[in-house]
């Protein structure tokens, strides 16, 4: 059976930093799936932008994030589901080998966890929540930004009591140990 681990946090809590470890770890039977990908494609298709800078970590992408923001949340006001749907459909549909983990590394909304919870059930789900100090997360490069850090986007999650682990990222245990913790309460192989 697939397991589904839906990763969620602040900006720059380590959310695709932690998904990356934990596919190496489970080596080739994991697929790392990021919401925003769809997002960025539909958009970079849109307005003729490079796909592949959106998709980076870099100035380019924050050039447009609040933008994107707003458009993303008009298409899911409409349908809820809808990014979800695509990057599952485009995980699939690129798999070259049987799944046996999805890694969704960022679930933004308490409508994400909803729609993964209805398709697959709360028996292939699991929620993560990684959590930073601020401090740390400053040192990783974030500084506030008004119409980013204080939108549904950053903060429906803040008040959601349901998540099924809740995990400090803040740099202080060994990547190793924390990998495998993160393993152990997971329940994964």
């Amino acid at each position: 059976m697939m397991k589904i681990i839906l990763i969620s946090g602040k900006r720059k809590c380590g959310k695709d930093y932690i998904a990356e470890r934990l596919q190496k770890r489970l080596t080739n039977c994991s697929k790392i799936v990021r919401i925003s990908e769809p997002i960025k494609s539909e958009w970079a298709r849109k307005l003729q932008l490079d796909l592949s800078a959106l998709l980076s970590d870099g100035p380019y992408k924050e050039k447009y994030r609040r933008d994107m923001i707003v458009w993303s949340d008009e298409v899911r006001a409409r349908d809820y589901g809808y990014f979800c749907r695509a990057a599952m459909a485009e995980a699939m549909e690129t798999a070259d080998h049987p799944i046996s983990y999805i890694i969704v590394s960022d679930i933004r909304r308490k409508n994400d966890i909803k729609w993964f919870l209805e398709q697959y059930g709360p028996q292939m789900v699991q929620t993560l929540r990684l959590t930073s100090r601020i401090e740390v997360r400053k040192a990783r490069g974030w500084k506030f930004t008004q119409g980013i850090d204080d939108v549904t986007s950053e903060c429906d999650l803040d008040d959601y009591q349901s998540f099924d682990h809740v995990v400090a990222n803040d740099g202080i245990t060994e990547d190793h140990k924390l990998i495998e913790h993160l393993i152990d309460i997971l329940q994964i192989q």
